[in-house]
């Protein structure tokens, strides 16, 4: 009985000795091999090669376009509209006739008192032979002459404000809407049209008073403008305000731009770029390229696998293997951006290939492979905040 008994235990025990070690040895060897076969893929990701450009820094701004002569055109007198000579924005050259206000009852005061005038030569002329003759005394020429000057004055009075109401351009630019139409009573100061000159034009723009030693009169700057997204403006510094704003602490400094054709309107929007001192060369990579991070901005590198490394190829394949690539994250030290392009002070040569993306499937040493067919493109209009 004793001997059945100790058979049973040493063929349960062999059993319970056989589960265990397929369980906690057989097993994890088997499914530890298996892993170490199962090579993942690599991850597809889009690069691009990291350029040498030659880039001169910049001081971003925002400003305001303004014309160098733009007035509203008011009558110094008022009057009834009598006929206008213009088209809403419409070029006009400097002595252009714009407007003429109701002259009739000027025309009638000038017929008058030029008659006034005829008379009073005459008496003088009259007084004058006889004073000479000793007919009449000196004070009756001194009044004859006061009558000939007043008569005269009132002539120059009435033609003054017939000029007043022949309103002409003051200088050349471009008028803007009518405001009145012909038969409609103007009062003095009343604003008829407006008259801009745009070529050349200034544009306005803060800049903050840290950064004001790095320009000068004549710095040349760049300007955009929303209606003309593709197209670059450039001009130069021409003056300084007198004083540093003491709410934003920032500088207002005026430009000055050629506009020959006229795309560039007083009260556009601008973002302006002023160019600080010569070209440099920096490494720059894509946008796209550069993830920011709370300890650091980095990129990832691709590069070939060493040869220790580089995994086998799978079954199959052909013998003459394509090179291996790996990822490699690089902290680096931002520079400045121009467009969709960064520079990069530190971390990244020229000619190592960055990745732009498909960063979010790497890790460090990961197996990467790069398929250029569908690369990232910008939108045609970027979204405004």
């Amino acid at each position: 009985m004793i001997k059945r008994f100790i058979i049973a235990a040493i063929i349960v025990g062999l059993f319970l000795g056989g589960v265990g070690y397929f369980n906690l040895v057989f097993k994890p060897q088997m499914i530890g091999e298996f892993m170490k076969k199962m090579v993942p893929p690599p991850a597809t990701v889009t690069a691009e090669p990291a350029k040498t450009d030659s880039w001169t820094d910049r001081l971003h701004s925002i400003g305001t376009l303004i014309a160098i002569q733009g007035i509203d055109v008011a009558p110094q007198v008022g009057g009834i509209v009598s006929n206008y000579f213009f088209d809403s924005g419409q070029d006009v050259a400097k002595g252009a006739k714009l407007l003429q206000l109701d002259t009739s009852v000027e025309e009638a005061d000038l017929t008058s008192n030029k008659a006034m005038l005829v008379e009073a030569n005459a008496d003088f002329g009259r007084q004058s032979s006889l004073v000479k003759k000793g007919s009449v005394s000196e004070a009756v020429l001194d009044t004859t002459i006061a009558k000939r000057d007043s008569a005269a004055a009132a002539v120059q009075r009435v033609e003054a404000i017939i000029g007043q109401k022949n309103i002409t351009a003051p200088f050349a630019g471009r008028l803007g809407l009518r405001r009145m139409e012909k038969g409609q009573y103007v009062s003095p100061g009343q604003a008829l049209v407006w008259l801009q000159a745009l070529d050349p034009i200034w544009i306005d723009f803060p800049v903050p008073e840290g950064d004001v030693g790095k320009m000068k009169v004549g710095s040349a700057i760049e300007l955009t403008v929303d209606a003309y997204p593709k197209e670059m403006f450039k001009g130069e510094i021409e003056a300084f305000d007198a004083r540093v704003a003491q709410e934003t602490r920032t500088l207002m400094v005026r430009g000055r731009l050629p506009n020959p054709d006229h795309k560039l309107l007083p009260g556009m929007f601008a973002n302006i770029a002023v160019l600080e001192g010569a070209p440099k060369e920096v490494v720059t990579v894509p946008r796209t390229a550069l993830t920011y991070g709370l300890y650091g901005d980095s990129v990832w590198v691709v590069k070939e696998a060493p040869a220790g490394n580089a995994k086998p190829a799978e079954p199959g394949a052909a013998a003459a293997a394509e090179r291996q690539l790996i990822a490699e994250r690089r902290f680096v030290r931002v520079g400045p951006t121009q467009g969709d392009t960064v520079a990069i002070l530190e971390g990244v040569k020229a000619g190592e290939q960055v990745v732009t993306s498909g960063q979010l499937k790497l890790h460090p040493d990961a197996s990467v492979k790069i398929d250029n067919s569908q690369p990232l493109t910008p939108p045609t209009e970027r979204p405004k905040p």
